[in-house]
Parts: structure tokens; sequence; C-alpha cells
């Protein structure tokens, strides 16, 4: 494993809506790196979160990466919203566009955004051999996508391996990021497969420390 440089990102599907902002701030004090945002459309996955206009609001708060994580269909109709509001990272899932993968990760580099592409527990991450060279970031779910709060599926550490060596291969720098369930346990799991951006939700939020939260997860 080349990149050795943990990144956390904290999810803010975990957090309290109504206070967003210091919630970000937070973070932001608490040692982050990315700020993690969930989108959901209640179509791809069976939930609804929240769109453009909240990552315009935080992008005015922090100056930290957002990493706009967009599970909805046909994501390339709102790739320059997002980048216009502020997105630093704009991933998609390869199961909404398989036909059209390469095209969207264009797309989206073209709002000078990084790019990135996104694989279920159930999908082979072979499936990404042909755009990974245009990929700044990959993200392994490691739970089926729409919920916090749900335990890690450990199989899918196969796929973290697997991108993990792709990446060597090439010798590009690229993120391999991981998301679901992640905990001061998973995460060992999650590093040693090669993950070096590791996505947390309620480990962070219900912590009685954040800051001791972020830096038990970079150094675990």
């Amino acid at each position: 494993m080349k990149n050795v440089d943990i990144k956390i990102a904290p999810s803010i599907l975990s957090a309290d809506f109504a206070n967003m902002a210091s919630d970000i701030i937070s973070l932001e004090n608490s040692g982050a790196d990315i700020i993690h945002c969930d989108v959901m459309d209640g179509v791809f996955v069976p939930n609804i979160t929240f769109g453009i206009k909240m990552i315009s609001d935080i992008r005015k708060v922090t100056s930290l990466p957002l990493d706009c994580h967009l599970m909805i269909v046909e994501p390339e109709k709102y790739v320059e919203a997002f980048a216009k509001a502020g997105a630093d990272f704009i991933t998609v899932h390869y199961e909404a566009c398989k036909d059209n993968l390469a095209d969207v990760l264009k797309l989206i580099k073209s709002f000078g955004v990084k790019c990135g592409a996104v694989i279920n527990p159930n999908t082979k991450a072979s499936v990404l051999d042909d755009v990974l060279p245009l990929c700044d970031m990959v993200l392994v779910m490691s739970v089926y996508p729409g919920f916090g709060g749900q335990s890690f599926i450990a199989e899918t550490l196969d796929n973290v391996k697997y991108l993990r060596a792709k990446i060597d291969q090439i010798d590009k720098d690229i993120l391999l990021e991981i998301d679901g369930g992640i905990n001061n346990d998973t995460v060992k799991l999650a590093k040693e497969a090669g993950a070096n951006v590791i996505v947390s939700g309620n480990t962070i939020f219900k912590a009685e420390s954040r800051a001791h939260a972020v830096l038990s997860l970079k150094n675990a």
C-alpha cells in the first residue's frame, strides 16, 4: 500500500440537521480531514436526505473538502449544480450509471471537481477496471446505502483489497474510501485492506469527544 496518509471523513448523515453549521465547525475543530455528504433521492436508495442547497450552505462555514456522495438516479443531471454549490469531490454509483459511468466521471472533471466511482457491497470491484484511471477517488460501500448505523459487511474488504492492488499497479494517486459500519474495530480491517479515507458517522457523532473519536479512528 503506497498511500499511508489516513484521512477521516465524518458523514453528516449522523449530524443534527437543525444545527448543521455548529456540527460542521465541531468536526473541523476535531481534526476531520473531509466532510462526507450523503445525498439520497428516495429512488436509488430508500431514504431522502438533502440536496444542492445544503452543500452550498455547508460550503459557507468550512474550508474542509466536501465529498459529495450522490446516491441518486441520473446523477449527470445534477453534477453541474453540485459543482457550483462547492463540492470538491463528486462520487457516483456504478449501479446508477452502468452504461455511461466514464462519461459522467469526465463531466464531473470538466467542472474542475475531483471525481469518484462507488460500488455497492454486492458489486465486484472489477467493474471499475476500465474507469479507474479517470478517478480521483474510489468508494467501497461496506453496508448497503440508504441508512446510517448499519453493521459492517466484512466481505466487502475483498473489494478494497482488489482496488488497492489495482491503484498501486497503475501508480496513480487515487484515494480509496470505505463507508459503512466503521468503528474502532472495523477501521483496522479497512486500513489493513488498503483503504486510506475512512467515512464514519455514529462513531464520531455519538462520541463524548469528537476529537478523540477522530484521532482514535486515524491511529487505530
